[in-house]
């Protein structure tokens, strides 16, 4: 039988910011609201990307939507259209989560891809950047205090319905904006790039386009550390797509090692978009696969610490990506429970000790009076597992499977139960005492 002790003591790590979600609690332009839904899973980060569909619905978050007129005024508040990002991240403040706020453009599958060209004038595009953290920092333009900690410049540049420009164009928007948002504002972290991925360090038949990442990835470090382009980096944010936890480890640690390889060891990684991929993905992505796989991925990148924080894509119901809910419904998926779990972990802050005599992805937390546990069996054989608290007087078990959505199914009154993690199921053991 397999066992996990969880120890009433601090292991020295918090339990990060893993369970971060790209989209915020509303969507359909403000007629689906989840935020309950949101603060009850302790949803720590909102990525602002892909906002509202299709070019950001027209009005929400992208540069070109807030500031609409390119020859208009940068610095008169009147040439800008505020009042639809202000909505939206009121709303995801009033959950509890904080906005991450990608500066950039949707993705434009369109033909002639006019929302994702470089722009004309790169010291315009940062002055108005930088109006948009003013606005959401500092007040500017009858607007807020927020405290914004991570602004991203742009998404996937190597992939041109994100940029139709060269990669020495991307490298120098960056530099200018990047330049101008630390020296105006140097207590937020600028960041970047959000790249597509590495998928092709382990991938020695990937083609062209994959190999194009790593490039992209390498030149940018170094472009970004040479004197006569420095720039700052607080965060480098990156992507994957898989059905592989290991792989996702595997990309996490390549990454991790790349940047302190380069000098960069006091950047953050931050995985900022990742889900269930393969085949009948976006069915299982919102089915108990996905639902053991997003368990499964949040438990080992805690256990590491190659990953900062980490956002799951997407959470907006109606994206084909909105895994975390039944498309087009207000109705959470079997995915969104693992979250949730996860964020029972959150709630107590500090990464408790652990021995495990298991290959299931685990991961605990503590507070000093209360203790929880998030197991998750994503794809293994069934077994029974023996969960042990040393003085609990209490333990509750909650499960998530295709009937239970983090329900209660067992109880001691003392420190030790034993459970049965079958294929496919979360559980999540919270101990009193």
């Amino acid at each position: 039988m397999d066992t996990l002790t969880v120890y009433n003591e601090f292991s020295g790590r918090k339990i990060r910011p893993l369970n971060g979600v790209n989209g915020g609690p509303v969507t359909h332009n403000f007629r689906r609201d989840a935020s309950a839904l949101f603060s009850e899973a302790r949803i720590p980060l909102c990525r602002l990307h892909d906002i509202e569909g299709t070019l950001g619905g027209g009005k929400f978050v992208d540069v070109r939507n807030v500031f609409p007129l390119w020859d208009m005024d940068e610095n008169d508040p009147k040439s800008y259209d505020f009042e639809f990002t202000d909505e939206y991240l009121r709303r995801i403040a009033d959950c509890g989560a904080k906005p991450f706020y990608r500066l950039g453009e949707t993705i434009d599958h369109g033909y002639f891809k006019a929302h994702v060209r470089p722009p004309e004038d790169f010291g315009k595009w940062a002055r108005v950047c930088a109006n948009i953290v003013r606005h959401y920092n500092e007040g500017w333009a009858d607007g807020f205090r927020m405290g914004i900690e991570y602004w991203e410049i742009w998404n996937e540049p190597e992939n041109q319905p994100m940029w139709t420009g060269t990669k020495e164009q991307f490298f120098e928007l960056y530099r200018v904006t990047s330049n101008l948002l630390k020296k105006e504002f140097p207590d937020i972290k600028v960041g970047g790039y959000a790249s597509c991925g590495v998928y092709a360090a382990f991938n020695e038949n990937a083609d062209g386009f994959y190999r194009s990442f790593l490039t992209w990835f390498e030149d940018f470090l170094k472009y970004i550390k040479a004197p006569e382009t420095l720039s700052p980096l607080d965060f480098f944010s990156w992507h994957i797509y898989s059905s592989d936890p290991d792989e996702v480890l595997r990309h996490a640690r390549y990454c991790r090692e790349k940047l302190d390889a380069a000098g960069f060891g006091n950047v953050e990684a931050i995985l900022d978009e990742w889900n269930y991929a393969g085949k009948d993905m976006f069915e299982k992505m919102r089915d108990m696969t996905g639902a053991g796989f997003a368990a499964d991925v949040m438990c080992r990148l805690q256990a590491e610490e190659s990953v900062d924080a980490a956002c799951y894509y997407d959470a907006q119901p109606d994206q084909a990506y909105g895994g975390l809910f039944i498309r087009h419904t207000d109705t959470p998926s079997r995915a969104y429970y693992a979250f949730k779990a996860f964020g029972a972990l959150r709630a107590l802050g500090n990464e408790a000790k652990t021995d495990a005599s298991t290959d299931l992805a685990c991961c605990a937390a503590t507070d000093g009076e209360r203790r929880a546990a998030v197991i998750s069996n994503h794809e293994k054989e069934t077994r029974g597992l023996r969960l042990y608290f040393p003085g609990a007087k209490k333990i509750t078990l909650y499960l998530l499977d295709g009937e239970h959505d983090l329900t209660p199914v067992a109880e001691a009154a003392n420190d030790s139960l034993t459970v049965t993690a079958a294929k496919n199921t979360v559980l999540l053991a919270k101990a009193e005492g």
